[in-house]
């Protein structure tokens, strides 16, 4: 065994090396400097810019529309005017809009502080309207003899406001609500009033769930219990027993059809919910045994949420109405046929089998669910079915916007780098080179021959080697590296596979008053794509790439996955900062789930919430629910406000006998102490 080297033995080889490797860089570059001649020349003429230089040309709205898809996803509620700024159409295309920077404005000076979550309550009328305007055309175009009655899943936005506006817009469509649990029956009971309307019981049940269903008749209600669960038939039939009333019961088939993207899952032999065929005529015979089957009234199913291909709807109804068809054969008073949710949102504007966008349109869906439940019933001279479905991500999630500021940025050191001196060290050296020989031609090279130089530089740096200022300006030679490759790389058709992560290594991370956790749950969760962009400044040309980094001490509390015509982009364009100014981003369509979901990480609470509605002169607040002070946040995790600041009263005290403290910083402590339990629990703008 040779003996161990010497400090000076191991610099003398990571010198070798270094040189080594400048040398063979060298050769390379001579041995191919006639074949890149001519390309070098045009290198030459190339004026290698910044991320951040100024736009080649003059940046329009139209840029801006195409570059964050606004027509795509937004239509025909979302816009940009000709100041730069997002406008919202609540009521659609039938006129009207608002600012929405200007509104932000507004609320700002109402003591409204951001993030500031944003309920358009026309947009939510105007989402039930023409989910009911498109079967109706269905029914009329294919001559179908029975009706359409909608449901609002509750389980999508419980927010009391929210739900009370959606039944007094559905009234004159005599829209329903579904329930998916105890607590949501007990709102929906009390909620819904809408003469005719439908009311569908599913989730699990108890037998006092089951119960106040079945008397929910008594009110005049149309409460349908949908057995979900074959344990759930003899409670039924107990209860009706009990209680003298007959109920309305449907059944929850498990379709061999199946779903797709996330949710596929929900339809099958092996989901969560529903019943096999063997089960469901099981059922029939139980009910039938106990005189109820006059009581089986609904078919019900459901394949999972966002469905983004029509084909997965078309064969989905195709298989349910043979069943629907077979019940009534055997005997069940079928009257309603419930498709279930599933009616997709395109939120990246594609309008593909993208699971965050879909190739249909609400027209193409009720088109295709009528059409193939009258072919079925006719073929087998069965009376049509009232339709129903449960569209609660199509209805809620394009009418609240979220509207948050961005509170600094943290970027990787870019423009040209510092001229070398004569006594700099050789790995300086080398990366100060590789810099000066980046072009069109070997930028992909160079990438590599720099990320080995900056490894090199922290390797010597661990032995002691190369001081911190020599890392330091490593470090800085690195950088200017990559933003020369990827200003290179960004004009070439095709990047190289080892280069795609550039843009996000390159990114710069942009802070946001918000909580991930709290406000977009799904996209930590689940990868959930949703529009964002900034509000205004839309006819700036955006310089910057970024990620967002929310205000959360955790490293999930992040956003670097982003819309993008193709797939999904991980960095989004955004604006410098400028001093003084505020910079605001909106994240779209997220109105479904995301708040009911969101969590306490960190402890931010649920943000303020601002419910508008259009008028001829502007807008109008219908309500405002006011996000969580610090000492609600703190009381749900047991916490007693007045208890907390006792303890921080007596700690100044012992503090003060010790000469620790002043009394005026002791009061002052306090007074900030007792100011801060009482405020929202995100940052001042």
């Amino acid at each position: 065994m040779g003996a161990r080297p010497t400090a000076a033995d191991t610099e003398d080889m990571k010198q070798n090396k270094l040189a080594s490797t400048k040398a063979k860089r060298q050769s390379k570059a001579v041995d191919s400097e006639e074949e890149t001649h001519s390309s070098q020349t045009k290198q030459d003429s190339l004026q290698v810019t910044t991320s951040e230089s100024a736009p080649s040309k003059s940046w329009t709205i139209e840029d801006s529309e195409e570059l964050y898809r606004i027509t795509g996803w937004g239509e025909p509620y979302f816009s940009i005017n000709a100041a730069g700024h997002v406008t919202v159409s609540p009521q659609g295309d039938r006129g009207g809009s608002l600012d929405l920077f200007e509104l932000v404005n507004g609320l700002k000076r109402r003591n409204l502080n951001l993030p500031l979550l944003i309920r358009f309550s026309d947009i939510l009328e105007d989402r039930i309207e023409r989910l009911n305007a498109a079967f109706a055309k269905g029914i009329a175009r294919y001559n179908y003899d029975g009706v359409y009655k909608g449901v609002f899943p509750v389980k999508c936005n419980q927010q009391r406001h929210l739900v009370e506006s959606l039944v007094k817009f559905g009234k004159p469509y005599q829209f329903g609500l579904e329930a998916g649990s105890k607590p949501e029956l007990m709102i929906a009971l009390a909620t819904l009033k809408t003469p005719g309307a439908l009311l569908i019981c599913n989730g699990y049940k108890d037998q006092e769930y089951i119960e106040m269903a079945i008397l929910a008749q008594q009110l005049g209600k149309i409460a349908i219990i949908v057995l979900e669960q074959i344990e759930e038939v003899p409670m039924v039939i107990e209860a009706s027993r009990k209680l003298g009333i007959p109920p309305i019961v449907g059944v929850r088939a498990k379709l061999s059809s199946k779903g797709i993207g996330r949710w596929g899952t929900s339809a099958g032999d092996r989901a969560k919910f529903g019943l096999t065929i063997p089960e469901i005529l099981q059922t029939v015979d139980m009910l039938r045994e106990a005189n109820l089957l006059d009581s089986l009234q609904l078919l019900h199913y459901h394949i999972g949420s966002q469905i983004s291909a029509i084909s997965v709807v078309k064969d989905a109804i195709r298989e349910a109405s043979q069943i629907y068809v077979e019940l009534a054969k055997l005997g069940a008073s079928m009257r309603y046929l419930d498709v279930g949710g599933g009616l997709g949102v395109d939120y990246d504007g594609s309008k593909t089998n993208f699971y965050a966008s879909k190739n249909y349109n609400i027209q193409n869906y009720a088109n295709d669910i009528v059409a193939e439940v009258k072919e079925a019933c006719v073929e087998r001279k069965i009376p049509v079915p009232t339709l129903i479905s449960e569209s609660g991500r199509a209805i809620a999630s394009h009418q609240s916007v979220l509207v948050f500021n961005v509170l600094g940025t943290s970027d990787v050191p870019t423009g040209a780098p510092e001229p070398l001196r004569d006594d700099e060290h050789l790995i300086i050296r080398n990366l100060w080179e590789t810099y000066d020989s980046i072009n069109v031609d070997n930028y992909q090279e160079m990438f590599h021959d720099a990320a080995q130089f900056k490894e090199e530089a922290v390797s010597l740096f661990n032995f002691g080697y190369v001081s911190l200022p020599e890392r330091a300006r490593a470090e800085r030679l690195f950088w200017a590296c990559c933003e020369k490759i990827l200003t290179i790389a960004r004009q070439q058709e095709y990047v190289p596979d080892d280069l795609e992560d550039l843009e996000k290594i390159m990114a710069s991370i942009y802070y946001i008053n918000l909580s991930v956790f709290q406000s977009a749950p799904d996209s930590w969760a689940i990868d959930q794509l949703f529009p964002i962009m900034p509000i205004h400044r839309l006819d700036e040309e955006p310089t910057k790439r970024a990620t967002l980094a929310d205000l959360t001490c955790d490293s999930d509390g992040k956003i670097d996955q982003f819309i993008d015509l193709r797939d999904v982009k991980h960095v989004l364009e955004l604006h410098d900062l400028k001093p003084d100014q505020p910079y605001y981003l909106g994240m779209f369509l997220s109105g479904a789930y995301q708040e009911i979901m969101g969590n306490l990480h960190n402890l931010f609470g649920d943000t303020n919430a601002i419910h508008i509605t259009l008028t001829p002169k502007g807008y109008h607040i219908d309500h405002v629910v006011k996000g969580d002070t610090m000492t609600e946040v703190l009381g749900y995790v047991q916490y007693d406000s007045e208890d907390l600041v006792e303890s921080i009263r007596q700690q100044t005290e012992h503090a003060l006998q010790e000469k620790r403290i002043t009394i005026e910083e002791s009061q002052l402590l306090l007074q900030n102490y007792e100011r801060s339990l009482s405020r929202y629990t995100y940052l001042s703008a």
